[in-house]
């Protein structure tokens, strides 16, 4: 994957060069300081993807996004605030990181740019999950799931009327339920469908309301995919 950076602080794009440096199937070829500098960068050297700040001299990163040529490279904004997510989607860009960029997020970006450039056939979504309850089956549409909380082997299943456990790790079920659900947590994951607020706690943590009034925690080192997952979603 050739990828263009585009900041006009250079400490910033060394970082990010260096945070990119492993792995192996991505190559920097350039760095812009600029607008103008990333869009002649663009023409000579077609990217398959950019890394791209928001807030620069002149030209924007959402206007050089609105002047790239067809076939446009895959977009990953990078900016120091959140406040943009929205525009930034709907420039279709693949991603949205919150300066400092940190390793886990960059390699769920890339992840999400290799999707992007070899359009994969996503996976299909359980409609519904078995939970074995006292000898007999209950049946638990996915769409009612409103959070997940991991409790050992089991995770429960949080749904306006029961919360009844599945014996499953977190991490697997998640694999398994898709991009509908989002960890917020260590021990915790919300359905993105049913948020209605979130509310900034002490040291970057929150509380996340979903529709009927129950609440899911969520960590400072997840909030920033929340908050790109639902602009995704609205």
């Amino acid at each position: 994957m050739r990828v263009l950076i585009v900041d006009d602080e250079t400490p910033a794009r060394e970082r990010l060069r260096r945070l990119l440096l492993a792995f192996a199937d991505v190559e920097v070829i350039d760095q812009a300081r600029d607008g103008e500098e990333a869009l002649a960068a663009i023409a000579a050297q077609a990217p398959d993807a950019l890394f791209l700040d928001v807030q620069m001299p002149g030209a924007s990163g959402l206007d050089v996004a609105a002047s790239l040529p067809e076939p446009a490279p895959a977009i990953v904004f990078v900016t120091a605030h959140d406040r943009y997510a929205v525009q930034a989607f709907d420039a279709a860009a693949a991603d949205y990181l919150l300066k400092p960029v940190e390793p886990q997020r960059l390699a769920q970006a890339l992840q999400r740019l290799r999707e992007r450039l070899g359009a994969p056939r996503p996976p299909l979504q359980p409609a519904q999950l078995l939970v074995a309850d006292r000898g007999r089956t209950r049946v638990i549409a996915v769409a009612d799931i409103l959070w997940l909380e991991a409790a050992d082997n089991y995770v429960v299943l949080h749904t306006p009327d029961r919360a009844p456990l599945l014996r499953r790790t977190l991490s697997g079920l998640l694999a398994d339920l898709g991009p509908g659900f989002v960890r917020t947590h260590r021990g915790a994951a919300v359905a993105l469908a049913h948020v209605t607020q979130l509310e900034p706690l002490g040291k970057g943590d929150a509380r996340i309301t979903l529709r009927g009034g129950s609440t899911a925690p969520c960590s400072r080192q997840y909030r920033e995919e929340l908050v790109t997952r639902l602009a995704a979603t609205r």
